[in-house]
This record gives structure tokens, sequence and C-alpha cells, in this order.
């Protein structure tokens, strides 16, 4: 039987129905959904937003930079699925009684995945260096969102259960994992070396803000190493370098711990697989070289 003739007897997989594809937790559009869950328990439980307008003006800069950017650079119109994660974390994150922070963060986040690039792959997690930069270049106009949930767990509980199934559905629940039980015991000793009840010093990882970064930013599968032993050595050097930066009293420690260890672990990955490759052409048998043919024989 022909190769064409096996292909066509084999049986094609039955369609989905369209409203279970996008019910589905594989599908791409699950995770704005989700953060989208984030912004409204937040809003109407403790009014997070700076304002809707500000929140949808980020939204729509970051979905209009990805169109122009992806159509220049890549010829091609762009999924918007990350561009509105990327959006909705900067309108959620950034406060600032000024519009122009919104518009410039999301523009920044969404061009870093353009510009700041490496073998094909960008380095940095988009929201969280739009973010980053903005708190670094401009702490006088620009802060971040600090509100906690409050002694009302029941928000908490909801985002936590649903983005633990969503992060595990997507064999990402492993980093997740790693850098909050990292966080904690890295806040007990954190209150053990100041002197601070310990509460005070895990009370953070409650707040609507660490949602975004536990769940979207250290998770990021453009962003992150390949290896799963990676992964989680990286969530804990996140953790470990956010404990240093809590000590020297930063306020945006998780946000510059994974500015720093993401790339670095990404720049690091790439050079292992570098010399990997020069590794293994160097110990590869060369071709068997073909046959001289004596010159007379050409006479």
């Amino acid at each position: 039987m022909s190769q064409a003739a096996i292909a066509t007897s084999v049986p094609t997989p039955p369609r989905k129905p369209l409203w279970k594809q996008w019910l589905s937790l594989d599908n791409r559009y699950v995770p704005p959904a989700f953060i989208t869950l984030i912004l409204l328990a937040g809003q109407l439980s403790f009014g997070i937003l700076e304002s809707y307008e500000r929140t949808l003006l980020a939204i729509a800069t970051s979905i209009a930079t990805e169109l122009i950017l992806g159509r220049i650079f890549l010829g091609k119109w762009m999924n918007l699925a990350s561009a509105y994660i990327t959006g909705i974390s900067v309108g959620i994150l950034v406060r600032s009684p000024a519009f122009w922070p919104y518009a410039i963060g999301a523009a920044l986040a969404i061009t870093s995945k353009y510009v700041l690039r490496f073998r094909g792959r960008h380095l940095f997690n988009p929201s969280n260096f739009g973010i980053s930069v903005m708190l670094f270049l401009l702490p006088t106009s620009v802060a971040m969102l600090s509100i906690q949930w409050g002694n009302n767990m029941a928000s908490m509980i909801v985002i936590w259960v649903l983005g633990s199934i969503i992060i595990w559905r997507l064999r990402r629940f492993h980093i997740s994992a790693t850098y909050a039980i990292s966080f904690l015991v890295l806040a007990v000793i954190r209150s053990w070396i100041i002197h601070e009840p310990w509460l005070s010093e895990i009370s953070p990882i409650t707040g609507p803000e660490y949602q975004l970064f536990i769940f979207f930013m250290i998770t990021d599968p453009k962003t992150t190493v390949r290896s799963r032993k990676g992964q989680c050595i990286v969530a804990f050097l996140v953790a470990l370098l956010e404990m240093f930066f809590r000590l020297d009293q930063s306020v945006y420690a998780e946000l510059y711990a994974l500015f720093w260890v993401g790339p670095i672990a990404l720049l690091v990955e790439m050079w292992l697989d570098s010399r990997r490759s020069r590794t293994a052409m160097a110990i590869a048998p060369l071709p068997a070289a073909a046959p001289v043919t004596p010159q007379s024989s050409l006479l």
C-alpha cells in the first residue's frame, strides 16, 4: 500500500466544537481570560486600578505596538494574546496620576521583544522589562501597585486555585511552586535577620501584584530556560536575589530580581548549547575521503 493510501486510510480525529475549543485549558486565550479575572476580582474587591481609562490605554498601546512592530520586523500580523497580557499587566501594576506612563510602559514592554534579542530570542519578560525600567528611571512619576487582598482571603484562594490549575495544565506549575516555596522559606530567614515578625515578611505574596508575577511573569514560556530542572533553579535564584533586594529596602524587589536573573539564565543556556554543539562537532567522525585516482589513468 502506498504512503498516500495509508495516509488517507487513517481517520481524521473529530474536530472539537468551537465552544469546547474556547473553554479548553490548552487554548491560548485562557491566560488572558485568567488575568482579566484577577483584574475584576481586585478591582471589585479593593479598587486596585488607578482608573479604567489608564488600563485601557495600556492595553490599546500594547496591542497597537505589537501589530506595528510585528509587521515591520516579521512581516506578519501577530497573535494579540501576549500583547493583551502585557498591556493589562502594565495597567494593573503601574500607579501614576498621569496617563503617559501607561502608554510609555506598554510601548517599552512590547518593543523589548523585538529589539532586545539574541540568537532569535527576546531576553526579557515584556511587562517585567517595561515596568522595571519605568520604576527605576522615573521613580517620582511612577510607582507599583502594593495593595493586599486584606483579611478576606476568598479572592486570593479563587485566584490561586484557578491559576494553579491553568499553570499545571501548561506544565509550568513547578516554576510557580518553586518560587512560592522559596519565597516563604526565605521570608522566614529574612524576618530572623532583621528581627521583624515573619508574617509581615510573608504578607507581600498575598497581594494581587504577586499573583501576576507568579502566574505570568516568572512562567513566561518565551523567556524561561528549557529544562525543568533549570526552570526550578532560576525560580529559586529569583527568590534568593529578591531576598537580598528586600534586605536592601528595595520596594520592587521581585521585579528587579527577575529583570536580572531571567536574561542571564537565558544567556547561560545559549552559551551551554553553543559549547555542547562545538563539542559534538569536534568528536564527530570525519567523512571517509574519496579514493584518489592515479594521475596516470587520466592520461
